[in-house]
């Protein structure tokens, strides 16, 4: 029985290939490689760009969600004057007219969706953490916005308000008050301004010396 079926099987092996769809194939091939090696490029870039210019909204939400927003609000200082109910819904907006139209229920969520916090939540907390997030992302966002020295100290302590309020709706346990985290990281910005005054103030000695010496 095995010596009638081997014929059969040597014609379904398929045909071999011919040198122009050899190429075309090779082409492709690289072509997917080139554009596989600049979407890692675009990455790098994005996170240092978001880094730079937001480092507590990155810090919080993600250096490609963070990006989103401030692509859809146009810019960092328009993102940081929407209050968090309109960068809840932002992405959305077509969804709201709809509703608003139709008199149906307006969405819970736009952009915000894509991030990991509310994949995290129950589907009858997505709205409730969506709308503590947008609050979160308002205040990264104006503090991005309006502070001289970038820092990630005030990103890092609203996420941390954000894991605890998932867990509160999990487990029931209550969250620390807002001006608590934000007196802690007032007084951990603190003195990291008083470690960095002192190596500040021994370059401009050296300099100062090196004017004088040139002199």
């Amino acid at each position: 029985m095995t010596t009638c079926f081997i014929p059969e099987f040597w014609f379904c092996l398929g045909m071999d290939i011919s040198p122009i769809d050899l190429i075309n194939i090779q082409q492709f091939a690289t072509r997917v490689i080139a554009l596989s090696e600049y979407r890692a490029q675009l990455s790098e870039y994005l996170i240092s760009k978001m880094t730079q210019v937001a480092p507590n909204l990155t810090a919080l939400i993600g250096e490609h969600v963070g990006a989103r927003l401030i692509s859809h609000a146009g810019s960092l200082t328009s993102l940081a004057k929407y209050p968090a109910s309109t960068v809840q819904i932002l992405g959305a907006e077509k969804a709201l007219f709809r509703a608003l139209k139709t008199r149906g229920n307006t969405p819970k969520y736009g952009l915000i969706f894509h991030s990991s916090f509310i994949g995290r939540a129950g589907a009858k907390n997505k709205g409730r953490i969506s709308r503590y997030l947008a609050n979160k992302c308002s205040i990264a966002s104006r503090i991005d916005c309006f502070s001289e020295q970038p820092t990630t100290l005030f990103g890092e302590k609203l996420k941390e308000q954000v894991e605890e309020r998932l867990k509160f709706y999990e487990s029931g346990e209550t969250p620390r008050k807002n001006v608590l985290v934000m007196e802690e990281a007032m007084s951990e910005l603190k003195k990291l301004q008083e470690e960095v005054k002192p190596s500040s103030e021994k370059k401009k000695k050296k300099k100062e010396k090196k004017v004088k010496m040139e002199e």
